[in-house]
């Protein structure tokens, strides 16, 4: 994604500000991409973070109001291609909806707050809008989801560099260690979690 977002930057050459919001509002890039453009161009870390999660929300009531009325509109149409993104669209939303309908805000918050390709506040939404979530409940979620998923690209897009930079680590030893951390912290919930099943 690094990658990728460097090579939009110089191709378009446009304000590192204005860079990170607008690739903040787009799906799969998201928050989480606007984070590691702002800090491609330099942007501090004060500003990138209001500047994102503005980006990433702008269309998040668009979708959560009009989405369901869209897709049923587009469905109509003549053109097969339409059609089939549609039916993507209600694909993606219905494999991550078990998850978020179970536990209702506070899955839709974590849904939102863990920054995976296959999460973020546009899925999110998609759901929400879809499954008629209250938009009084919707809302205060995705952008509680937003802040989390801001703490976590923060450490990512700009602490990380700064301890291999301050301290001389290599970015492999850091990288190797925050996976570990991770999936220590998954395999505690997991086995967590089948005790409770057991009980």
């Amino acid at each position: 994604m690094e990658s990728f977002i460097e090579t939009l930057h110089n191709t378009f050459h446009i304000n590192g500000q204005l860079f990170s919001f607008l690739i903040s509002m787009f799906p799969i890039l998201e928050l989480r991409g606007g984070l590691i453009a702002a800090s491609i161009c330099n942007v501090p870390l004060w500003q990138a973070i209001p500047i994102c999660i503005l980006g990433n929300f702008l269309p998040i009531p668009f979708i959560l109001l009009f989405i369901k009325k869209l897709l049923e509109w587009l469905r109509k149409s003549r053109f097969t291609t339409i059609v089939k993104f549609v039916d993507f669209l209600e694909n993606k939303a219905n494999k991550n909806a078990p998850q978020i309908m179970k536990y209702k805000f506070f899955g839709l918050t974590v849904f939102v707050g863990i920054p995976l390709p296959v999460t973020g506040a546009w899925t999110g939404a998609l759901v929400a809008g879809l499954f008629e979530f209250e938009l009084k409940k919707s809302i205060p979620a995705v952008l509680l989801g937003l802040c989390m998923a801001s703490a976590i690209m923060s450490f990512i897009s700009y602490g990380i560099p700064w301890i291999v930079t301050t301290f001389n680590i290599p970015g492999w030893v850091v990288g190797t260690a925050i996976c570990t951390l991770v999936v220590l912290v998954v395999a505690l919930l997991v086995i967590r979690s089948k005790k409770k099943n057991k009980a």
